[in-house]
């Protein structure tokens, strides 16, 4: 195959001086076969400028975008000129009458020009002015919106014929039922208050003559009658399918059905391995109806729900069946899920504190969010599909009004046969109401009756005769078929709620084939701004047909025409295109986009004005006749983007453009599957293990060319364990029939390894419907819950689906019907992806079906939601606006708004999550940050525990989708590690973004950022090497809460260095790091990631990797005392960052997925390159472990970080002021006394366990409200008691509670009064006892069960010094390489006892050329140096004979040496090799 490089001259002569039927038609690939098309490799990207550039290898990366101007003059007067159009309105058909006749409440309906004109049919009382979500019931029924008994005709039941007096006796007419305003489901009565449906699906409105007994005929009663009828689901025949797919699927989930429709929010759970469950434990107090003291257990997570359930029935005494029984976390409306075990629980897994829960009996549980049987009988309609929007009503209103106007005009004609103009004014009142649009036909029928009117002003002597009438008649008629002809094609190419009783008579078809050339005529561009007339000479177009973001052929419209005037301004080309495409070479979702290019009348310059697209094969069949598109005006478009989500169907409020198909039948004809391997050989070793290391670019936008062609020629010999499925159906020449046979016959064979590897075919470059519909069928596969977590993901590739009816669609709607999870998250998600302005017409669509499938209860809380956020977001912004001195004011009057929605709603759910329920807010606690955006801290009272407040952040003027990202991203990351037995510790916070530039953040408790630590810590806080390490011990006296500390610190920091740098986040400073007081570190703030950082002139503000300070580093290693420790932090950062690695291909799906999100930092190919480099999936585990202990040592020694946070800490100090320093550190042991700060406030037992030994669980709040558990038996009280006597006098201890002489039976309930009133008086008396050092150690040395590491988990604790010297190496050997990472050197000296800077040297023995000696670098100054270097020996043939000499030098100095016979290594194991004549 060969591509051309060239340039073809286009003059601007040519260009603008074209004459009719000229044009100029680029195909962009030209092969033997006619008509085929084989995309990707040629294709033309200019099409305004006067030269065009012919390009070779094109693939969907390498796209150019469309660009428009953003400011063309004559929008804001095109919008004022539509609405200042001369429609005839309720006002207009009543002059001088300010009551009109219905409103009067006349009985009689007689229609006429003026006041009699409507139907006493409304009543303006009942419109409805809320919309569906807010102050009324969320849904009602299929109620019509007048009375039929106001009418004197009888109403037949099912197909209701409306008969109306229209201005002459004794005639009968059908009258329109479009005459409300009303919202859908809204019920609205007659004066009698009697409630009952008057319309019907079929309601019609007849217009059609009347002739006066006189006149003797009844000719053309019925020639040119406009018969409208309702269609409650749509005239579109999309919308009518969409509207019958999601009443199918909603049907499959009937409210009855228990097991999908619970009314209950489940606990989100993943899938574990089994023994790393069986590795962990929990200690769970549970709270039940027949004690008042909680249960303390202990249980492993392995363990079932359901038989933990049966375990606590046992301890209580109780019987029920298990079934009977739920569990759920204490303060929320969380669930456990019975089926699912303890540990995989992410609100038991995550827990911060002592885990509590509460065992509920299914029988008195409401189901208070579940679907009713009344939900069940509602039907989707049109009016719930586009419940927010009012423009197809206001046209529907007009349409019936302007028609019977007309009505009236032509009857008047028709008796007096004068005054055409006043008709062709009616007519003219019905094209404005259709959008401005007049068709040929009518501007024909136009001129054919103002001909008659001429004729008959020149014959004005002769007496009227019958031949007149006939004319008159004969063109009336034609004007209304004109017109009928004109509402069929409006309410079929627009979302309507109406369409023509009878469809006019379609042409025959025409003679055309899958062999013809694709060719339409585009007839003209409606509703032309009258500013565009006055600033551009003359209008033109161009076409293009595109596929998969690829441009297959262009055509460039030559003819150039100013606008005229008829009813309106149009630009009426009338011309025919064809492109040099055969119909069967055409894919199925190929494209076709339409420009409207004008040439400025003062630059000369052409200029893309508007744009609109629609697809080839609607519903599998050609698109034929005439088609009505709204035009998209002053926006851009990539060619990516052309897709049928911003095909709008909503009335056009601006220009519309008018294309003639021919007629046919014609229906795309799917390729069958087959295999054409023809001489393929078979690839050889080396062929397969290159197609191994192209599998690992993961992402086909990282293809070159080249590589996609080896790809797709081995195709067959690709397989899930050598490559990818969309990284091969991506790598195709083209689209082409025989090509995308093959592609279904890989597809067909393929094995998924697991269903997250189909996530790469629902990106961009697969629009095709099949591939696609594979991919769903994976992920099928994942639970409600795995789906939860990539749902970001799945809404955006949304607008990539072929039709709201696609099996994605019916996907995320089938999920949200079995999971309010699901539900309540993608509420959110489509809330927010309405704000994407091309796409939102194809969200609010699916957002009416998720709340129709929802049901009226869950959209109520959704209502509820939704006003909250705009009460908050009403005072963000006033809080914001208020001067400094203000602020606070501002903030105290406009909280009452809060409380006074508390009031109306009593409960309402958080849009963060749906299973917390607050009840108010807690006013003092409220308040504001000093940043830039003055985010909100809101305090809500929790609803089931009142006691715990639920602290959020609500932010405007921040994008908080990003956020969102990085932390789903990072969430998904810890899911792996999790999966692995590694738990990272990892703190990672909830964040939601609720409309366009605001969102909610959830807030972590006691946590404090890194600026306000080295704050407190004095000027130079931020250059200080123990700020982190004072810190921690204040806050941790005792020696075993400040190990877990650090072992918390130790796990996080490493997590977060990890995320933080493949991720590429930016803006690190102190104030985006936080700490928590148990340990966990954590980084805020995510606006920028991927590399971008904020520069100073050409300096980068980031200029680490990630951070790791030194002041980490010191508190990791307590000082220096345990250096071990550092070597240990290396090894987990590697760990967990080659894990992460072998997820690569899953993130850089996640992230492709969203490139078309519009986030501000992840939009181009090279976003997406940034973490596929930081990644290195290419690279071995030992290259990425050197490669990632280089960036480890990077940070360590990057002193900018520090500048950073010192400039940073200043700045905030001139806005906050200076901070008191804390005492000076302290360093006691667990047998000190502790001051008064960190004395015990109060101790209370909650409960026991019924074991042999029972277990007291205690809760322990120290007065600095640190809040922790311990687990102690009653000996052990006793023993405590008998220590604390031998040091105080008895008169100076409470009396101990022995309570030996109660019976069994009542034992450790009075057990448990009495030791709490024992403990409230040993804590309430003398300090000194109370802070008695053996009073703070049992109650202070509790440490909180996690999941349990694994066998090769990080042990933290004192390290020994007493360990040899030695060295940790990793030999491997493989084809002739042999390769030796030098990991560490522990306990290694100087002759004087120094510390070394030491360096390693490598010679592979024997050696007689002496060519094998290799250097590692210099470790400065470390007696326990990290070095995770490589050497490499090539050409190794056999180790046998071999000997590795390792000599350790400092500056010239012998350090130690050690000889390994490499025969007797054992391969790819880390060991240690102690190190000879090395100083001890």
């Amino acid at each position: 195959m060969m591509a051309y490089f060239g340039r073809v001259p286009f003059s601007h002569k040519e260009f603008f001086e074209g004459r009719a039927g000229h044009q100029a038609s680029y195909p962009m690939y030209h092969s033997g076969s006619a008509g085929e098309i084989h995309l990707g490799f040629d294709r033309i990207v200019d099409e305004v400028s006067n030269e065009f550039f012919f390009y070779g290898s094109s693939h969907s990366h390498h796209h150019g975008e469309i660009l428009f101007p953003s400011d063309i003059c004559g929008l804001n007067v095109l919008d004022k000129q539509y609405c200042e159009q001369p429609v005839v309105a309720r006002g207009d058909l009543y002059p001088g009458n300010p009551l009109s006749h219905w409103q009067q409440g006349a009985v009689s309906p007689v229609v006429g020009f003026r006041s009699s004109l409507l139907p006493d049919c409304i009543n303006p009382s009942l419109v409805d002015p809320y919309p569906y979500s807010q102050n009324r019931e969320a849904y009602g029924g299929n109620s019509p919106s007048i009375a039929a008994n106001v009418f004197d005709s009888n109403v037949e039941r099912g197909n209701t014929s409306l008969s109306l007096q229209i201005g002459f006796d004794n005639v009968d007419a059908q009258c329109p039922v479009f005459l409300d305003n009303c919202r859908f489901g809204q019920e609205v009565g007659d004066e009698s208050g009697t409630w009952e449906a008057c319309l019907t699906e079929t309601s019609r409105c007849d217009i059609r003559p009347t002739w006066p007994s006189s006149c003797g005929r009844d000719r053309g009663a019925t020639s040119w009658s406009i018969q409208l009828v309702e269609a409650n689901q749509g005239s579109n025949e999309n919308t009518v399918a969409f509207c019958n797919a999601v009443e199918k699927i909603r049907n499959a989930y009937p409210a009855f059905d228990l097991k999908t429709n619970t009314g209950k929010i489940w606990s989100v759970a993943r899938r574990f391995p089994d023994h790393i469950l069986d590795e962990s434990k929990f200690k769970i107090s549970v709270w039940t109806d027949s004690s008042p003291y909680p249960l303390l257990l202990s249980q492993r997570g392995g363990c079932i729900t359901h038989d933990f359930i049966a375990e606590i029935l046992h301890c209580t005494n109780r019987y029920s069946v298990q079934e009977e029984c739920l569990l759920s976390v204490c303060g929320s409306d969380e669930f456990l899920q019975n089926n699912h075990t303890l540990g995989s629980h992410e609100s038991l897994r995550k827990a911060t504190t002592c885990i509590q829960l509460r065992l509920h009996d299914t029988s008195i549980l409401k189901q208070s969010l579940a679907r009713t049987q009344e939900d069940d009988q509602r039907q989707f309609s049109v009016n719930q599909l586009f419940e927010d929007t009012c423009g197809w009503r206001l046209t529907r209103w007009n349409l019936v009004s302007v028609i019977m106007k007309y009505r009236g005009q032509v009857e008047h004609l028709l008796q007096n046969q004068h005054e055409v103009e006043n008709a062709i004014e009616a007519a003219k009142a019905i094209c404005s109401v259709l959008s401005f649009v007049e068709t040929r036909d009518i501007s024909d029928a136009v001129k054919k009756l103002r001909a008659v009117s001429l004729v008959k002003a020149q014959n004005s002597l002769q007496s009227v005769g019958t031949p007149d009438k006939v004319l008159i008649e004969d063109g009336v008629t034609e004007l209304s078929m004109a017109i009928s002809c004109l509402i069929h094609v409006y309410s079929s190419s627009f979302d309507a709620n109406f369409q023509l009783a009878s469809m006019p008579k379609s042409p025959s078809c025409a003679d055309i084939s899958l062999d013809s050339q694709f060719s339409f005529t585009v007839y003209a561009a409606h509703n032309i701004p009258e500013a565009w007339v006055n600033s551009y000479k003359v209008f033109s177009f161009s076409c293009s047909l595109t596929y998969a973001g690829k441009i297959i052929c262009q055509v460039k419209i030559c003819k150039n025409i100013p606008v005229k005037k008829s009813f309106f301004y149009l630009a009426d080309w009338n011309e025919k295109i064809n492109f040099p495409l055969r119909i069967k070479a055409l894919p199925r979702e190929t494209m076709l986009t339409i420009k409207l290019l004008g040439v400025n009348t003062t630059s000369k310059n052409t200029e893309v004005l508007a744009w609109t697209c629609s697809s080839l094969y609607p519903k599998e069949r050609l698109i034929h006749g005439t088609v009505l598109l709204s035009m998209t005006l002053n926006s851009m478009l990539t060619t990516t983007m052309i897709t049928p989500s911003i095909c709008s169907t909503e009335i056009p409020t601006s220009v519309t453009l008018q294309i003639d198909f021919p007629e046919t039948n014609l229906e795309f004809i799917k390729p069958e599957p087959e295999e054409r391997r023809g001489d393929l050989e078979e690839p050889t070793e080396d062929c397969l293990k290159y197609i191994a290391r192209l599998s690992q670019k993961h992402s086909l936008l990282l293809l070159s060319e080249q590589q996609r062609r080896i790809l797709w020629f081995y195709r067959y010999y690709c397989n899930n364990q050598n490559c990818s499925l969309p990284l091969v159906l991506g790598s195709a020449p083209s689209w082409d029939r025989t090509t995308v046979s093959e592609m279904y016959a890989v597809l067909r064979r393929w094995r998924f390894s697991n269903p997250l590897e189909a996530l790469g075919l629902l990106t961009f470059s697969f629009p095709d419907q099949d591939i696609r519909r594979t991919a769903v069928q994976q992920l099928e596969n994942m639970s409600n819950d795995e789906l939860l977590e990539y749902l970001p993901q799945l809404v955006q590739v949304v607008k990539f689906e072929w039709s709201l009816e696609s099996p994605l669609v019916k996907l995320l709607l089938n999920r949200s019907l079995q999971s309010i999870q699901v539900a309540h998250q993608l509420y959110w998600l489509l809330k927010n992806a309405q704000n994407e302005v091309h796409f939102k017409s194809w969200y609010q669509k699916l957002l009416a079906a998720l709340q129709f499938c929802a049901g009226k209860t869950l959209n109520t809380e959704f209502s509820k939601e939704g006003k909250l956020v705009r009460i908050l977001e009403d005072i963000a912004k006033k809080v914001k606006a208020a001067s400094d001195p203000e602020k606070k004011e501002v903030l105290k009057v406009e909280l009452n708004k809060l409380q006074q929605f508390f009031q109306e709603v009593k409960v309402c759910r958080l849009p963060l999550n749906p299973a917390l329920v607050v009840q108010g807010i807690e006013t003092d606690s409220c308040s504001y940050f000093m940043s830039n955006a003055f985010p909100l801290k809101i305090s809500f009272i929790n609803a089931n525990a009142p006691s715990g407040n639920i602290n959020v952040i609500f932010k405007i003027g921040d994008d908080l989708r990003q956020d969102m990202l990085v932390l789903q991203i990072i969430r998904v990351m810890d899911s792996i590690w999790l999966q692995e037995g590694l738990d990272m510790q990892m703190i990672i916070y909830k964040c939601l973004s609720t409309g366009k530039g605001q969102g909610l953040v959830q807030m972590v408790p006691d946590a404090t950022t890194l600026a306000k630590i080295h704050r407190e810590s004095g000027l130079i806080g931020p250059f200080k090497e123990n700020t982190i390490k004072k810190w921690f011990r204040h806050h941790h006296p005792l020696e075993s809460s400040y190990q877990e500390a650090i072992r918390n610190f130790f796990y996080s920091c490493a997590g977060w260095c990890v995320v933080t740098f493949i991720l590429g986040v930016c803006d690190r400073h102190s104030d985006n790091i936080m700490l928590t007081n148990a340990g966990h570190m954590f980084h805020i703030d995510f606006g920028r990631f991927l590399g971008h950082a904020q520069t100073f002139g050409s300096i980068r503000r980031d200029r680490a990797p990630f951070i790791f300070t030194s002041e980490m580093e010191y508190f990791i290693t307590e000082g220096g005392k345990n250096p071990q420790r550092f070597q240990e932090f290396v090894e987990l950062c590697c760990r967990a960052y080659n894990i992460v690695r072998k997820h690569s291909q899953l993130l850089l799906n996640l992230l492709e997925m969203m490139l078309h999100a519009g986030l501000p930092e992840l939009n181009s190919i090279q976003d997406l390159k940034y973490v596929y480099d930081n990644l290195r999936p290419q690279d071995s585990d030992l290259q990425a472990t050197s490669y990632f202990t280089r960036k480890i040592k990077e940070s360590l020694e990057c002193f900018p970080v520090k500048l950073n946070n010192l400039i940073h800490m200043f700045a905030q100090m001139s806005v906050t002021g200076f901070a008191k320093p804390p005492a000076p550190e302290s360093v006691p042991q667990e047998w000190m006394m502790l001051d008064g700060e960190k004395s015990i406030a109060r101790a209370t037992i909650l409960g026991f366990n019924k074991k042999t030994d029972s277990l007291y669980l205690v809760q322990v709040v120290q007065t600095c409200n640190v809040v922790t558990f311990v687990e102690r038996s009653f000996d052990q009280f006793s023993k405590l008691h008998s220590h604390l006597q031998k040091q105080f006098p008895s008169h100076a201890l409470p009396e101990f509670p022995h309570s030996w002489h109660l019976p069994l039976t009542d034992l450790e309930h009075k057990r448990v009064k009495d030791l709490n009133v024992y403990l409230k008086q040993l804590l309430s008396g003398s300090r000194k006892l109370a802070n008695n050092k053996l009073v703070l150690s049992f109650f202070l040395n509790w440490s909180k069960d996690t999941l349990a590491e694994d066998s090769s988990s990080v042990t933290l604790g004192p390290q020994s010094t007493d360990y040899k010297p030695g060295v940790q190496l990793v030999i491997s050997y493989e084809s002739t390489r042999l390769t030796i990472m030098l990991k560490h050197m522990r306990n290694i000296h100087l002759p004087d006892g120094s510390a070394p800077s030491a360096h390693a040297e490598f010679y592979l023995l024997p050696d007689p050329s002496e060519v094998s000696g290799r250097k590692t670098r210099t470790a400065p100054k470390s007696s326990d140096p990290t070095y995770n270097e490589i050497v490499v020996y090539d050409k190794v043939t056999e180790l046998k004979g071999r000997v590795l000499k390792l000599v350790v030098k400092s500056k010239g100095t012998f350090v130690g040496a050690v000889n390994i016979q490499l025969s007797s290594v054992q391969l790819n194991e880390e060991k240690w090799y102690p190190l000879g004549n090395s100083i001890i």
